[in-house]
């Protein structure tokens, strides 16, 4: 009965994202998704370059294990430098669950709450973003604030504009409200700006520094980053975009991490080894245990999956065209491939 339960869960999942290959990607991704798995996950990430992919580093840890790593293609294309699964790689919205973090550890501490509106922390904004004193940190949280997102904007252009910042902030400002707070849902950048903002002011310094004292040095995660002014860029993985020439790596674009310090910050964030109680059940209540993330050039995952107790990192370091179903479909037969080994213990 146990695994005839699991069977069903798998093949309504399966049909669950063959249908969004169907409607949403070309024939050749929904041919691959069908295509015969590979024995292991090596084979796997070997043979994903062959699909129009630069290059691909993958993160398996399972339980108290130790971690697994692959790597395939290119770390820098024109210099033909081969993957690195150590590298660091920018992931993008990622970002949003170590500042999620932060801010349940703040709420927890008194030093913020959940209540408050934009308005209350930052009163400058009242009459510059529609219903500024109805908004509170929690619908910017959980993007139901109806602030427009700054990278949905006519002005934003992901290959001139650094993430986060003033400058971006602007772009929305005296703009109408996509909806009336917690009305809806959608997806927001500016939201988190917003947060960071607000974190920082309430600090009284920078909040970064704050994630670094709480989350990052706890956690003795010394390869994650805030900025590519804070690395050498010969470590970061390059990034492309199909049908360009372009190496996009020098473009900051918020967050950098290797595979193996987002794997290890999910595993606390899951297990509950990053908060105190009073953290996590603030955290549970505002923010999701897992993230994808997309800059130009860049795309990630970050997951973890309960039912097998493993947290599976995936970078990849090419988008535009159809690449990001591609990925997607990768991650999921990765997903595949580690649920059968575990069916085989």
């Amino acid at each position: 009965m146990k695994h005839s339960k699991k069977l069903i869960m798998r093949v309504i999942a399966a049909i669950v994202t063959v249908s969004s290959i169907y409607i949403f990607a070309p024939w050749q991704a929904a041919i691959y998704y069908f295509a015969p798995l590979p024995l292991t996950v090596e084979q796997q990430v070997n043979d994903t370059v062959n699909h129009g992919l630069d290059g691909i580093i993958v993160y398996v840890q399972k339980g108290e294990q130790k971690a697994n790593f692959y790597a395939s293609g290119w770390h820098n294309r024109d210099k033909k430098i081969p993957a690195d699964p150590k590298a660091l790689f920018k992931i993008g919205s990622i970002g949003k669950l170590y500042n999620a973090a932060a801010v349940a550890k703040l709420v927890a501490k008194g030093s913020l709450s959940l209540d408050n509106t934009l308005a209350d922390y930052l009163p400058s904004l009242l009459g510059r973003i529609e219903y500024a004193d109805q908004i509170t940190l929690l619908m910017m949280l959980q993007h139901r604030s109806g602030i427009p997102n700054y990278t949905d904007h006519n002005d934003f252009s992901w290959s001139e504009r650094s993430i986060g910042g003033d400058n971006n902030l602007n772009l929305v400002l005296d703009s109408s409200a996509d909806f009336k707070p917690d009305s809806d849902y959608s997806y927001s950048n500016t939201n988190y700006l917003l947060l960071g903002k607000i974190m920082t002011k309430v600090l009284g310094y920078d909040n970064r520094q704050f994630i670094s004292n709480e989350i990052l040095a706890p956690l003795s995660l010394k390869r994650t980053f805030f900025s590519i002014k804070d690395i050498d860029l010969q470590d970061l993985m390059s990034g492309y975009y199909v049908g360009y020439n372009n190496d996009f790596k020098e473009l900051n674009q918020g967050y950098i991490a290797t595979a193996e310090d987002v794997g290890i910050f999910l595993r606390a964030l899951n297990d509950g080894r990053l908060f105190t109680d009073a953290e996590q059940e603030i955290y549970a209540s505002i923010y999701k245990y897992e993230h994808t993330g997309w800059v130009l050039g860049y795309y990630s995952i970050a997951r973890y999956h309960k039912n097998i107790d493993t947290v599976v990192i995936q970078f990849v370091n090419t988008v535009g065209d159809n690449t990001l179903t591609l990925t997607d479909v990768v991650y999921d037969r990765i997903i595949q491939i580690l649920n059968k080994l575990d069916e085989t213990k």
